[in-house]
């Protein structure tokens, strides 16, 4: 439950929660607010293949790879059983999303230009019981969990419910279901801890250094690992990083032009190909210098907040 305040000659009065009237509500609320909210591009409404209809079919343009996104008001379904379902949809019907995707933006996007291996299921829901907060409770689970909340003043949230911290795999407690293993072969959950795993100390505590700097730069920043980077984010990413053997690759997330470096120690990328957003690049080793980079990096926050 969220408790939202005014403050009033230094007194707080309890802002009062709304109610949506149904799903439709929030969907047409979401949909109609889809990049702000989630930095998502809009593809479909209430697409439908075989017996099974998506609400809302989405693109998330950093990752290419389709997310689907469902409303609940009723409490009584399974996260893990439903969002398996239409993960397993998406892939047994991949020309069918391709096909949507391209008539719905005008582009002729091939079925390789996708990463599947991204996909996932959104679930947003005024309220989850606590069954279904447990479901989620895995390391490598493509199903996301939002609250959302309406309050008097005109204000609402998106609140993502976070699993703690587990090493437990889904597929070690769901070894009977045959849907799982399947989607879990192509679907892959990617995180800070396996991008490190097989990285050399050195490269390990180095990136962790990095880490620390950024972190320190500003409040409510968190960390949305990649298959190729981890990606710093504010409102959107503002900077990206990606951990190599023997060194670390930073992307700043500004166009050409808009970043101030005196000392010309970025790279221009905008006519390249490359992995994180911005059209700035460095490559870093242990020794440079941490504190002008931050500096450079600070103006990227600023902008992306």
């Amino acid at each position: 439950m969220t408790n939202l305040f005014s403050i009033k000659q230094k007194k707080l009065q309890k802002i009062k929660e709304i109610s949506f009237k149904d799903e439709k509500e929030i969907q047409v609320l979401t949909e109609q607010n889809l990049r702000n909210i989630f930095n998502l591009e809009m593809v479909k409404s209430e697409f439908s293949i075989g017996n099974l209809r998506i609400d809302t079919l989405a693109f998330d343009n950093e990752s290419r790879s389709f997310i689907i996104i469902e409303y609940k008001k009723d409490k009584n379904f399974s996260v893990i059983d439903q969002g398996y379902a239409y993960l397993a949809l998406l892939l047994n019907n991949k020309a069918d999303f391709i096909l949507e995707y391209n008539e719905s933006k005008n582009k002729n996007t091939r079925k390789y230009e996708i990463d599947w291996s991204q996909s996932r299921v959104f679930f947003i829901s005024p309220q989850f019981t606590k069954y279904q907060r447990q479901a989620i409770n895995f390391k490598d689970l493509p199903i996301h969990l939002y609250e959302v909340s309406r309050f008097m003043n005109k204000t609402i949230s998106f609140n993502e419910l976070k699993s703690p911290d587990t090493s437990e795999s889904i597929n070690t407690i769901s070894k009977q279901s045959g849907i799982v293993k399947k989607i879990s072969k192509e679907i892959k959950v990617y995180t800070e801890e396996g991008h490190l795993k097989s990285m050399p100390e050195a490269i390990q505590i180095f990136y962790e250094k990095i880490k620390e700097k950024i972190m320190n730069i500003g409040e409510n920043i968190e960390i949305k690992p990649t298959k190729y980077y981890m990606g710093f984010i504010s409102t959107t990413n503002f900077v990206d990083i990606c951990i190599q053997h023997s060194q670390i690759k930073l992307w700043i997330n500004l166009k050409k032009g808009d970043l101030n470096d005196p000392k010309k120690t970025m790279r221009d990328v905008s006519k390249k190909g490359h992995w994180g957003n911005g059209d700035y690049e460095i490559t870093l080793k242990s020794g440079d210098d941490l504190d002008y980079l931050i500096d450079l990096v600070k103006q990227s926050y600023v902008k992306n907040s």
